[in-house]
């Protein structure tokens, strides 16, 4: 159970949507709003694909995933749809099918160049897996709060966030969801690329576990408008929910 509800977990960073404010901001690659590097151009609309790979004790999920972005009202609004195809590879589960369709929207109340911005989002986690195998059982509600700031200007930038995920509906045979996460994500731009890393405390409320994990990333612009990039991972902590994992994706934007 615990492994099937984290999976959709770790792209959280990934889909932080930071919005411009101001609808006379230079969208062009020398813009200078704080978040216009590779995969913060989330005041455009975007379509992001990855697949990630996950082992763990009893076998292993891979996740391929289409992501939709789409700016609304004065852009410091965004709304996300994330649509998951899902499988699993153990010793008693060989299935492949639809994951957990969610829905998201991401307000931006401040934003500044020098002084770093905050971002407020509210998930929901439908419970809309094609098989029990490939869910959590559970509609999920997921707020969250973001605080990012460059530590060198236009070079490295930080990002740190809060995220709780919570039940509240679903099948009474799959355990409740209640876990906390917080993140800080550190990324360092040089030319046409970009590496980060990211580490990820977590705690599990319903089995008092911290399935905890960190990864690197290594990106780069394809062209103006597309990137790439690939990302290995580890889980630590009690109860964890996988030992290694690998993820590869493009960032459209348009």
């Amino acid at each position: 159970m615990n492994k099937l509800q984290t999976l959709f977990l770790f792209h959280l960073l990934i889909t932080f949507s930071v919005l411009a404010q101001e609808k006379s901001q230079d969208l062009n690659e020398n813009s200078q709003n704080i978040y216009t590097e590779a995969r913060y151009h989330y005041y455009l609309k975007t379509i992001l694909l990855f697949n990630e790979y996950l082992d763990t004790e009893t076998g292993s999920f891979n996740t391929t995933e289409i992501r939709f972005l789409h700016p609304i009202a004065n852009k410091a609004w965004n709304l996300r749809v994330d649509l998951p195809l899902v499988s699993t590879n153990t010793s008693s589960i060989n299935k492949t099918g639809i994951g957990d369709i969610g829905f998201g929207i991401s307000y931006i109340p401040y934003l500044k160049h020098e002084n770093g911005g905050i971002a407020f989002r509210a998930r929901i986690i439908s419970n809309s897996a094609a098989d029990p195998a490939l869910g959590s059982g559970k509609w999920v509600v997921a707020p969250a709060v973001f605080y990012g700031k460059y530590l060198v200007l236009n070079k490295l930038l930080w990002i740190t966030s809060l995220e709780n995920q919570s039940s509240f509906a679903g099948s009474d045979n799959r355990n409740a969801i209640n876990l906390t996460a917080f993140e800080n994500y550190f990324m360092y731009i040089f030319g046409k690329n970009w590496v980060a890393a990211d580490v990820a405390f977590r705690y599990n409320a319903t089995n008092k576990g911290y399935p905890n994990n960190t990864f690197i990333e290594f990106g780069r612009k394809i062209t103006k408008n597309d990137m790439a990039y690939i990302h290995p991972s580890i889980g630590f902590g009690g109860h964890k929910t996988y030992n290694y994992g690998i993820e590869v994706g493009m960032l459209i934007l348009f």
